[in-house]
């Protein structure tokens, strides 16, 4: 007999080879029919995966996030499976979960392919679904997997296969289709009940660009088909809130190919807006303590190597610059973090100086493949709302609610409602994987676990998640309909202390190494901006939109007393434009709408005579008339409100 416990802490007592699915039936037939993979310990397996020894076992259903990582790893075999019978030949690379579906790499060689065809593939797709068959598992030898892949003509296969360790090899089948896979997969794909491809893209093998390109098919299954037509209307709203068609349609960044893939131009809007989120965070980062910094654009090669990120970013940097003095490289930085560290080590440290927080816009470069980039999400140049915060092992829990604090006020200002917090810890069971003693990770584990508790935040943990140098907290958030995006990072560090040898006398005047706290609030401007965009749907809180306000005379006539209003406004530090074209009211006030202004003035005899304003609220309508003082009165209190 084996003992399995349970998430609830209840432990049962279950004959040894007893797998999950026959646990998940023991409990009711419900959670059998529902139940797609099992955690086991800290590993994802399968349902009929046999449970030889006493475990911690999570039945995992499509409410879990590796509940639906299996259940969409199997929809891209599914997929593969569906595309061999109706294009024999074709050849097959990876096929992976993402964080909504699969894809799969496929190089179809002769066969032209493209949307069109989708209704086919998904109509095969649904065909081998509803038959039932099963994953099977099989494991095989190194030389073995090459001969049948060999056989196969599947060079992509083979190629993979010689990066792998013989034992390590298994397969998996679906019907007549064979992937190099190590799974886990569903039991069968009964529960596999509504299909869509999305699209299609190129993807070159391996990600070189040097390598063949294959076609990539995009697509999401689920158990039911309502959160499939669900999900369809998410899509088609998410069309419309889409930052890069925002971005343009609002005048905020653009690209330029003579400039460069992947870097970002901030037009005048744009740079008014992210300037004001910049001196947002400052004030607040001022309030609690932290000290502005400006480091350069580029560092020594020796700086980033001694950090660790030359070896970590190397491949995925520009290439280092060379100057006129031989053996001399500098980089443009991936990371603020080295330069940091040279702050703290000007001078002599001592406990009393502790905690230090610095704190830098700081411009960061790296090479993202040319494939992988997406308006202002995915860049290879982009600003970083980093700080740095250097104190002793007893002021690490202090320091990281106040990080909390100040992650929160920024959700709740932005109307962030709807997060989780993430807490990633190291694997106890794999040591090798880290740096430092387990003394201090008990010890950083402890203090975020708590700062976390104490601050009331809905967490999920994950063991195995810790970066190499230490534990995590990373804010997960749900915009407005519905997607999930890491907004907010916190991590503690003690691994660039001891690289950078940095130190503090303590009060025994002993030398002591201080702990090293990472956070990025806003993860990244360029990213924060694009996610904000998103999920306003480009309306933005009065205090941060571009324009507050615009004045919409009539006629020329009043087109002067139009001006004076404009003064009396940027007196009062409101922004406003005036629409100056002779145009008629009803498609000024149409045209104030598509630019998402929240109030539009409109002026005429009357307004211009009484020397007030004639309202109007974006998305909201006829406002009446009101004095100008009021007016004022109404934005103050209104940005007053959202920044409470």
């Amino acid at each position: 007999m084996i003992k399995i416990t349970l998430p609830d802490g209840s432990i049962k007592e279950f004959e040894k080879g007893t797998t999950p699915y026959e646990v998940a039936l023991s409990i009711s037939e419900g959670l059998a029919r529902n139940v797609l993979a099992a955690k086991v310990n800290h590993d994802v397996v399968a349902l009929n995966f046999p449970l030889e020894t006493d475990a911690h076992l999570r039945l995992l259903t499509w409410n879990d996030t590796e509940g639906k990582a299996v259940f969409w790893h199997s929809s891209a075999h599914l997929l593969a499976a569906a595309v061999e019978q109706l294009y024999p030949g074709v050849k097959f690379g990876i096929g992976p979960n993402i964080e909504n579906g699969f894809y799969y790499d496929i190089d179809f060689m002769d066969y032209p392919i493209s949307s069109d065809d989708f209704p086919k593939i998904e109509a095969k797709m649904m065909e081998i679904a509803h038959a039932h068959p099963k994953f099977e598992h099989k494991e095989i030898s190194k030389n073995d997997a090459r001969k049948l892949f060999v056989h196969k003509h599947n060079e992509y296969k083979v190629e993979l296969i010689e990066d792998l360790e013989d034992g390590e090899i298994t397969l998996y089948q679906l019907g007549t289709f064979t992937d190099l896979c190590r799974g886990p997969h569903l039991y069968d794909t009964a529960n596999i009940k509504a299909i869509k491809l999305l699209n299609t893209a190129g993807a070159y093998w391996r990600g070189d660009e040097k390598r063949k390109q294959l076609t990539r098919i995009y697509g999401i299954t689920f158990p039911k088909k309502k959160e499939l037509e669900d999900y369809l209307l998410m899509l088609e709203e998410a069309k419309k809130r889409d930052h890069r068609k925002l971005g343009k349609e609002l005048e905020l960044f653009t690209f330029s190919q003579a400039v460069g893939a992947g870097l970002p131009i901030w037009l005048p809007k744009g740079a008014e807006l992210r300037e004001r989120l910049e001196q947002f965070l400052k004030k607040v980062q001022k309030k609690h303590g932290y000290q502005q910094i400006v480091c350069p654009h580029v560092g020594n090669v020796e700086l980033y190597k001694t950090s660790g990120h030359y070896q970590k970013y190397g491949v995925d940097s520009f290439r280092p610059i060379t100057t006129p003095q031989e053996g001399e490289e500098f980089f443009l930085k991936p990371m603020n973090c080295p330069h940091h560290c040279e702050v703290y080590a000007i001078k002599p440290r001592s406990y009393r100086d502790l905690p230090l927080r610095f704190a830098e816009f700081g411009t960061v470069y790296r090479y993202e493949q040319s494939g992988e980039l997406h308006g202002l999400t995915r860049v290879r140049g982009f600003t970083q709302d980093d700080a740095h915060i250097f104190c002793t092992p007893d002021q690490l829990k202090g320091e990281f609610c106040k990080v909390i604090d100040i992650i929160l006020y920024i959700f709740r200002v932005l109307k962030f409602e709807n997060y989780t917090a993430q807490i990633s810890l190291h694997d106890p069971n794999n040591q090798e994987k880290y740096i430092g003693s387990e003394e201090n990770w008990e010890k950083a584990e402890r203090a975020i676990v708590e700062a976390a508790r104490e601050k009331g935040l809905q967490t999920v943990t994950e063991i195995g998640e810790a970066a190499f140098y230490g534990p995590k907290l990373d804010f997960m958030v749900k915009d407005a309909i519905g997607r999930k995006w890491q907004l907010g990072t916190v991590q503690v560090d003690y691994n660039l202390p001891e690289r950078f040898n940095l130190e503090y006398i303590d009060a025994n005047q002993q030398k002591q190494r201080p702990i090293m706290i990472h956070r990025a609030p806003f993860g990244s401007m360029e990213r924060f901006v694009a996610v904000l965009l998103e999920h306003t749907a480009g309306n933005f809180p009065l205090w941060l939109t571009p324009e507050q306000a615009i004045i919409l005379p009539i006629s020329d006539k009043y087109m002067e007393y139009a001006f004076s209003l404009k003064d009396e406004l940027e007196e009062h530090n409101i922004r406003v434009q005036i629409d100056e074209r002779s145009e008629k009211a009803g498609k000024k006030i149409r045209d104030a709408e598509l630019k998402k202004i929240p109030y539009m003035l409109i002026v005429g005899e009357k307004e211009a005579t009484e020397q007030t304003i004639s309202l109007r609220q974006h998305k909201v309508g006829d406002m009446g008339t009101m004095k100008i003082d009021d007016f004022v009165g109404m934005i103050n209190e209104k940005i007053k409100e959202e920044l409470t």
